[in-house]
C-alpha cells in the first residue's frame, strides 16, 4: 500500500501531465476509433502501427490517442487528424499498410492522403 505522500505525488505528477495535454496546442492529435465497430473492423493493427511509428521516429509533436465511437461505423476503422490551425482530415477503411502510408505522407511529410479520406 502506498503513503499518502506517495499517493499526492502520483496525482500531482498526473495533474500535470494532463494539464500539459490540455494546454499543449501545437501537438497534433491523431484519434483512432476504438468502439466495438472500430475494433470489429481491424482499428487496433492501426492504432498499434500509429503508435509504433510515432514513437521510432520520436516525434514530440504527434499525439496517437483513441476515442469510442466516431458515429461512422461504415466507414470504419476511422483515424482522425488534428493538426493546429487546420481543418480536421478523417480517414476511413484504414488498415496497418494504409497507417504506415498516412505516417510518412501526412504526418511527416504534411501531405493529406485524399484517397483514403471521407468523400
Amino acid at each position: 500500500m502506498k503513503t499518502l505522500a506517495e499517493l499526492k505525488a502520483i496525482r500531482d505528477k498526473m495533474r500535470g501531465q494532463v494539464g500539459l495535454r490540455e494546454e499543449d496546442t501545437n501537438v497534433t492529435r491523431v484519434v483512432v476509433g476504438m468502439a466495438t465497430c472500430g475494433i470489429a473492423a481491424g482499428a487496433r493493427p492501426v492504432l498499434n502501427t500509429l503508435s509504433e511509428l510515432v514513437l521510432s521516429k520520436n516525434l514530440n509533436n504527434v499525439m496517437v490517442t483513441q476515442t469510442g465511437c466516431i458515429g461512422l461505423c461504415q466507414y470504419e476503422p476511422i483515424v482522425e487528424v488534428i493538426e493546429p490551425g487546420k481543418e480536421k482530415v478523417t480517414y476511413v477503411h484504414m488498415d496497418a499498410e494504409k497507417a504506415k502510408e498516412v505516417f510518412e505522407k501526412h504526418l511527416v511529410g504534411g501531405t493529406v492522403v485524399a484517397e483514403y479520406t471521407i468523400k
